[in-house]
């Protein structure tokens, strides 16, 4: 007597009928067309997660400098003037700083002024 497998086939086809409900046409229908959907569906849910971490280090970037030029500097000589300065506050907390709270920014600003004239 053979084993087909019909429990487990099914089981495979309901999870992968799970994924892909709600994609267009045929992606959802069929299961050859539903299985290369999920699976660049994944491959593109892990560049994303890679791709998130860049775009908000830009964001962060973005805002910085916007603050940055408010108060006589660029994103660079500020950067570099915190370096000098010894200050090691990194871009996500600047750009919170920069937005909530903008008299810290300015003194750190300051800061980066001065270590830079020495």
């Amino acid at each position: 007597m053979r084993v087909k497998g019909g429990n487990s086939r099914h089981a495979k086809r309901a999870k992968l009928l799970k994924f892909t409900s709600g994609y267009f046409g045929s992606k959802h229908r069929l299961y050859k067309t539903m299985n290369e959907a999920r699976i660049k569906a994944l491959a593109y849910a892990y560049a994303g997660r890679r791709l998130r971490k860049r775009d908000f280090r830009k964001l962060w970037i973005t805002r910085i400098n916007a603050a940055c030029r408010l108060n006589g500097l660029s994103y660079s000589v500020f950067m570099n003037g915190l370096n000098k300065a010894g200050i090691k506050v990194n871009r996500k907390m600047l750009s919170e700083l920069a937005i909530n709270d903008p008299k810290a920014f300015t003194t750190l600003c300051e800061e980066s002024k001065k270590a830079l004239a020495k």
